[in-house]
């Protein structure tokens, strides 16, 4: 059972090897790593919203990388890694945001701003790193 509301998904559940296959299911169109990666999203951009800011960018592509999520309040433009795990057995979702990671990061959040985001290039920006893992959704704030 979750901790907090809104913060079970079926994948979270442990489930024998036989059945961690990447198959199409009927109810599901994708891989399951995939679709819990998509979960986690969805929940972090819920939880931003409820803090009174606004959806800019989703899984925003551009060839020096992919910013998961976008979102402004007043002048301050934020850029989100979220990170979904189904367990802490191979670290915290947040190590995974390694310096390579946030360097391409800060590429794409640079390329955003000259095209896209044009009209936010003269706020302030943050990387944030939001990391969801059985029970948890945990914001860093300015992680790097």
């Amino acid at each position: 059972p979750s901790l907090f509301t809104g913060l079970s998904h079926p994948l979270f559940k442990v489930r024998p090897m036989a059945d961690r296959k990447s198959v199409k299911r009927k109810d599901q169109s994708t891989a399951p790593h995939l679709a819990l990666g998509k979960w986690g999203e969805n929940r972090a951009e819920r939880f931003y919203r409820s803090e009174g800011f606004r959806t800019l960018g989703r899984n925003w592509r551009c060839p020096e990388g992919e910013i998961d999520l976008i979102l402004a309040k007043g002048s301050l433009v934020v850029f989100c890694e979220v990170k979904t795990r189904r367990s802490l057995r191979f670290g915290h979702p947040a190590e995974a945001v390694g310096a390579q990671r946030q360097r391409r990061l800060r590429h794409a959040a640079m390329v955003w701003r000259q095209g896209p985001g044009r009209r936010w290039a003269k706020g302030n920006m943050r990387f944030d790193v939001v990391a969801i893992f059985p029970g948890h959704l945990e914001r860093i704030e300015g992680a790097f």
